[in-house]
């Protein structure tokens, strides 16, 4: 029997909206250059001292470029994952991610730019709720569907 208590990271998640939103609804997801084939929602560890929301600011500018977007709204709860074993060695001490997901929307006249200071993506599309799940990685997609049919049910997608 294993009585290792599991490890997880906290961490920030960006849905972000196009800046039409909510004339029309799409969605942003990027694919990793680090992964074959996984598109996944920016997302970020939370350093110590910081806040989610602050997290959430230097994340984004971090991974695609820019923080020019206004919070729609936040998951009310902490949602967690375990890390599948091609990446748990990588991401050791931690067994997984604890994290807050947050619904934004670019505001109109922010860039996007995946070539950062040490870019994660290589790829991005806008895309339909319906179609988002064609292209996610396989591990996120129970709490994608989660948090994305909450929004979904409370009237924001």
């Amino acid at each position: 029997m294993n009585d290792k208590k599991k490890r997880y990271r906290p961490n920030v998640a960006a849905i972000i909206l196009s800046s039409k939103y909510p004339l029309e609804s799409e969605i942003f997801i990027a694919k990793r250059n680090d992964v074959k084939d996984s598109w996944q929602f920016p997302q970020g560890g939370i350093d110590e001292g910081e806040t989610p929301k602050v997290a959430l600011f230097r994340e984004l500018k971090e991974e695609i470029g820019t923080n020019k977007f206004e919070i729609i709204t936040e998951y009310p709860k902490w949602v967690s994952y375990d890390f599948p074993n091609i990446i748990a060695k990588k991401m050791y001490p931690y067994d997984g991610q604890i994290q807050k997901y947050f619904l934004v929307r670019l505001k109109p006249k922010a860039k996007i730019d995946l070539k950062t200071k040490h870019p994660e993506f290589d790829d991005y599309k806008f895309v339909k709720f319906d179609e988002i799940f064609k292209y996610v990685t396989y591990f996120k997609r129970p709490i994608y569907k989660e948090v994305l049919n909450y929004f979904k049910k409370e009237g924001y997608l």
